[in-house]
């Protein structure tokens, strides 16, 4: 008997893992389609997805192309996954302003991935819910005409550094790429106003500040640990989170210490010493905000409704306490925005729009004629000027964005 139940055990042993191996094979099998069922769900046309990756593939001529043919072949409201990702695409305008306008309200969250960099983690684009909005409530004062014409004067400092160097190329007629210079106005720009920092990066491209901000637009995630975490982000997303990463803690380290040694050294300065800038305003108002609501959170229909620029709109607002004062991390993160915004954005902008006046020589001298008159009239001009004595420069730079697109989606 006991040979027998022996020999019954030693003929189980291969069943049981041929039975395991089965389960596990209709597990997986299941697990790579499960989550693509969704989007037919809610009648939204799409790719046909691939097991675990799901639409990856689709985009491998890139981003821009694929929206494009996707718009095209199903339509202005479309979608895809990326992974077990479902991505909803909307195109028509009417939806766009019920999104980003009448409902906005319900929209308020952006879509994180868990694994952004810290700073950008605690910047205002992946706050949430109140928290968010508290932290909006900081920063739309800053961008009033009056703030904005206290920071000016750094703008222009790196505006005159820019203009030298650009002088020099002009006197030697030497070809020169003139994004590596738009590039270095913005990272001095940057630097100055956001981190508290002055730098001249054309001439020094070796500081600290300037190296670092290299790496982090540098840094990217190999595109098999991309597909990995795309097919099993339950399991990647966390083990990348914890996982030795000495780049990143580097890039976390030198922000936060650059802005912890401003933040020092100001707190130990007269109200009246400390540098007027974006940090500086952010660093005002850690225990309270003006009290704006999300309803005025829009900064730029002002600028199209045609109604006068008022000198000092923050002063409307009576200030109330936050539900905890903004941490250095969320003063980090609030600087981050500059720099993601000034660093590729405003460099290819400005890039692209020497280009198009490089080969539209008419536009070029309308233009100049339009900034010559102005200068007459205003030395030194303040936000509101700008808004109103230089329209047709306000048309050139609309339609860079509109042909050059830095952020099209």
């Amino acid at each position: 008997m006991e040979v027998l139940g022996f020999l019954r055990l030693e003929a189980s042993g291969p069943m049981v893992m041929v039975a395991l191996s089965v389960v596990l094979l209709v597990l997986l099998k299941w697990y790579s389609t499960s989550a693509f069922s969704r989007l037919e769900k809610l009648g939204i046309r799409h790719p046909k997805p691939s097991p675990f990756i799901g639409n990856l593939t689709f985009f491998r001529q890139g981003f821009w192309e694929s929206q494009m043919e996707l718009r095209k072949q199903y339509g202005p409201l479309s979608g895809y996954y990326l992974g077990r990702q479902m991505f909803i695409v909307i195109s028509d305008p009417a939806m766009i302003k019920q999104v980003l306008v009448e409902k906005f309200s319900n929209f308020t969250n952006r879509m994180a991935s868990g694994l952004e960099p810290k700073p950008v983690a605690n910047s205002v684009l992946f706050l949430r819910d109140k928290r968010w909005e508290e932290v909006r409530s900081v920063l739309t004062p800053a961008f009033s005409p009056e703030k904005l014409n206290e920071m000016a004067p750094l703008i222009s400092q790196a505006c005159n550094l820019l203009l030298a160097h650009l002088k020099h190329y002009a006197e030697s007629r030497d070809a020169f790429d003139i994004q590596r210079c738009y590039c270095c106005y913005t990272t001095d720009m940057v630097a100055s106003v956001a981190f508290g920092t002055q730098v001249n990066s054309q001439k020094a491209p070796e500081h600290p500040f300037v190296k670092h901000c290299r790496r982090f637009f540098a840094s990217s995630i190999p595109r098999p640990t991309l597909v990995l975490i795309l097919s099993f982000p339950s399991i990647m997303v966390p083990l990348a989170r914890i996982l030795p990463n000495k780049n990143r803690d580097e890039l976390n380290g030198f922000f936060n210490k650059l802005i912890r040694n401003v933040i020092a050294l100001r707190d130990q300065q007269a109200a009246e010493e400390r540098r007027r800038d974006f940090l500086q305003m952010v660093l005002d108002a850690r225990h309270s905000t003006s009290s704006v609501g999300v309803e005025n959170f829009d900064m730029v229909r002002p600028v199209f409704s045609g109604t006068e620029c008022t000198a000092n709109p923050s002063q409307q607002h009576q200030p109330r306490l936050l539900s905890r004062p903004l941490t250095v991390d969320e003063v980090v993160g609030q600087a981050f925005i500059f720099l993601i915004a000034g660093y590729e954005i405003i460099t290819n902008t400005l890039s692209f729009a020497t280009y198009l006046l490089a080969t539209n020589p008419d536009c070029q001298k309308k233009l100049l004629r339009e900034v010559d008159h102005f200068s007459e009239k205003h030395p030194a001009p303040e936000y509101c000027s700008l808004q109103k004595g230089l329209p047709y420069l306000d048309m050139v730079i609309a339609e860079t964005l509109r042909m050059y697109p830095p952020a099209f989606r």
